[in-house]
């Protein structure tokens, strides 16, 4: 943030039944002039033709602001994980892996 006031740390409850996630494999962002809405779905990508099945695993709302603070997190951990992928994937590691 902007370093201005007193320092505070965030205290997070995760319920047990929370802690494993949901699996998803589809989202799709939705927007209006306040706030942004990202679907997660499970998909079946096995269905090449018709119509494709799927269920709604998590639905989040988030203010224009949290949703930027958001994008800004995900771009940095995509950043950090293409760096891991990259020393991972250099051949005197011998950890090239097949695709």
């Amino acid at each position: 943030m902007n370093g201005d006031g007193p320092e505070r740390q965030l205290n997070i409850h995760l319920d047990p039944e929370q802690m494993a996630g949901s699996y998803a494999n589809f989202a799709n962002i939705t927007f209006s002039p306040y706030e942004f809405t990202v679907t997660f779905a499970r998909v079946d990508m096995e269905i090449e033709e018709g119509e494709v099945p799927g269920v709604v695993v998590s639905r989040i709302n988030m203010s224009t602001r949290v949703f930027e603070e958001f994008l800004t997190a995900m771009q940095d951990a995509h950043s950090k994980w293409k760096y891991q992928e990259g020393v991972r994937n250099l051949p005197e590691t011998g950890g090239e892996r097949d695709a």
